[in-house]
């Protein structure tokens, strides 16, 4: 390639989504990748059995496929081999005593549902979701859009309008609620509690966080009408799809390049006009580089020995991150015997006690302790896309999201933490087999299935992926303080930087993490 228009660093959803975006327009991009292969957090390997395929981090794609990325690149990937698997039962919980409720892509099925668990429930859950239906132009702008901008400006002038000043202020107001007063003021169910309550966690939040009340109700919305559904022969294909893409569009993509630092030009303006790579190599660009990773890396790294300006390294020095995930695989030589024959067709299956437990797990976490009862979110992939495994065989993709990234004791009492704190092989097995002795509760003959196991604790899923600090899937703490306008810093505006020509995007920034390539997408529209 001769020197190309914008070079992207790093190559997880969001650059992968700014590349193909900006080529659309014509731009010619290099993307530069510092492991071996494309994806950040999407991975698909073999990790544990031959024939069993397993995507070894993000698995479910429903923020991708209900994003503004997605509409815009569908056809295109499609003609180069995307497709999903789903399933008409997305999500659903267990407790501890058997108990079980499951959720549908069916808002009557749900409401009769939620209706038997206790009266009522059905229908403030059908008046819930009818009012999100009617917030979403709203509530999407201002979690997916462009904040500093003018057409946002625009709609939340034209919604405060429209609404009348003190009920849009009460809009805002109920959006900054927290999961825990809007299940306990709105619903009776304790089912209806733990259905739910986990999910938070996915967005990086707890159920007594600022704001996690809106975030339970978009995803209770989104998964209703999207479900969880996962790529079809693995989450690789989408990479195969979207590096395809790219490099159709006269692209390229380079990995094991791992950028050390960015070049700038010896004007007033010190702009960015290149890269310089761990090597010594120099790779000049035309109108800039886009940089997808946290602010420690773009701050620390790529910028070390650059002029940062006191009120941004004063806001890197209090970037927080959240915390840690880990994550355990299975190969099984058939499906696990749930207690309900229902919740064999489930994508992302709940283990918890309850509201209470959710609860009681996160602040453990966060407070350093191993959970003595972990939220345990259980994937069956090989319940929607057999391809996976074997035939008659299956698989379990399990997430811990109450994982902590520095360690200070188990809340349980029973394992022993290394002093410094550290994740070591051993704990992380030990620990994996307290999750794995709730799944033998549930599933009768369960260790007689396993064929092979595999973990990662928060330390090895850094050690794959720089970004995931502490193992940190989130790029960075998601509450209310650290997100929207004050993502990452308090003074960022979109995805600028102090250095002209230099560009952030992840989900370290707007509109944070998840698989929608939200950032990339939003600066790619904004690019000329």
């Amino acid at each position: 390639m001769s020197t190309p228009d914008h070079i992207i660093v790093g190559s997880g959803i969001n650059a992968l989504v700014a590349a193909a975006m900006l080529g659309r327009k014509g731009h010619k991009v290099l993307l530069l990748e510092r492991n071996a292969q494309i994806g950040g957090c999407i991975r698909t390997e073999a990790i544990t059995a031959p024939g069993f395929i397993h995507d070894v981090m993000a698995t479910t794609f429903v923020l991708f496929i209900t994003s503004p990325a997605y509409a815009a690149l569908a056809a295109d990937l499609g003609k180069r081999g995307l497709a999903f698997s789903h399933t008409a039962t997305p999500t659903g919980v267990l407790t501890p005593d058997g108990s079980s409720v499951v959720y549908r892509m069916d808002r009557a099925a749900n409401v009769a549902t939620f209706e038997a668990l206790a009266a009522g429930d059905g229908a403030a859950f059908a008046r819930d979701l009818n009012r999100m239906g009617g917030d979403l132009p709203l509530i999407f702008a201002l979690l997916g859009g462009a904040l500093w901008s003018r057409d946002t400006a625009k709609l939340v002038a034209k919604e405060a309008w429209r609404r009348g000043l003190r009920n849009f202020a009460g809009f805002f107001g109920e959006a900054l609620g927290t999961a825990r007063g809007w299940l306990e003021q709105g619903y009776r169910s304790e089912m209806f509690h733990a259905l739910f309550a986990p999910w938070v966690l996915h967005t990086g939040l707890g159920p007594e966080a600022a704001y996690s009340a809106q975030m339970a109700k978009v995803i209770a919305f989104a998964v209703e009408a999207a479900g969880c559904p996962i790529v079809t022969g693995g989450a690789r294909n989408l990479l195969a799809a979207f590096e395809k893409l790219i490099t159709d569009q006269g692209g390229e993509i380079r990995v094991n390049a791992d950028v050390a630092g960015i070049l700038r030009d010896r004007s007033s303006k010190a702009a960015a006009m290149g890269v310089e790579l761990a090597d010594g190599a120099k790779i000049y660009a035309k109108h800039g580089v886009i940089a997808s990773v946290t602010p420690t890396q773009l701050y620390g790294r790529l910028l070390a020995g650059s002029y940062v300006p006191p009120d941004v390294t004063e806001g890197v020095r209090q970037y927080r991150y959240g915390k840690g995930n880990m994550q355990i695989h299975y190969a099984l030589s058939s499906p696990p015997q749930w207690p309900s024959a229902d919740l064999g067709g489930v994508a992302l299956l709940h283990l918890t006690p309850g509201l209470d437990g959710v609860s009681r797990a996160a602040n453990e976490c966060e407070r350093g302790m191993l959970p003595a009862v972990p939220t345990i979110c259980v994937g069956q992939p090989a319940a929607l896309d057999p391809s996976r495994c074997p035939p008659g065989a299956s698989i379990l993709w399990l997430q811990l999201p109450e994982a902590p990234r520095h360690l200070k004791g188990d809340a349980a009492g029973v394992l022993d933490v290394p002093a410094d704190g550290r994740w070591t092989e051993a704990l992380r097995e030990a620990y994996a087999d307290r999750v794995e002795g709730i799944l033998v509760q549930h599933i009768p003959g369960f260790r007689d299935t396993v064929l092979a196991r595999r973990c990662y604790s928060p330390a090895d899923l850094e050690a794959m992926n720089v970004n995931l600090v502490g193992g940190d899937p989130y790029g960075g703490f998601c509450g209310l303080d650290q997100s929207f306008l004050w993502r990452p810093l308090k003074g960022s505006v979109n995805h600028a930087t102090h250095v002209p020509k230099l560009y952030h995007i992840g989900a370290s920034t707007h509109p944070g993490p998840g698989l929608g390539g939200g950032s990339g997408f939003l600066l790619a529209k904004a690019i000329g």
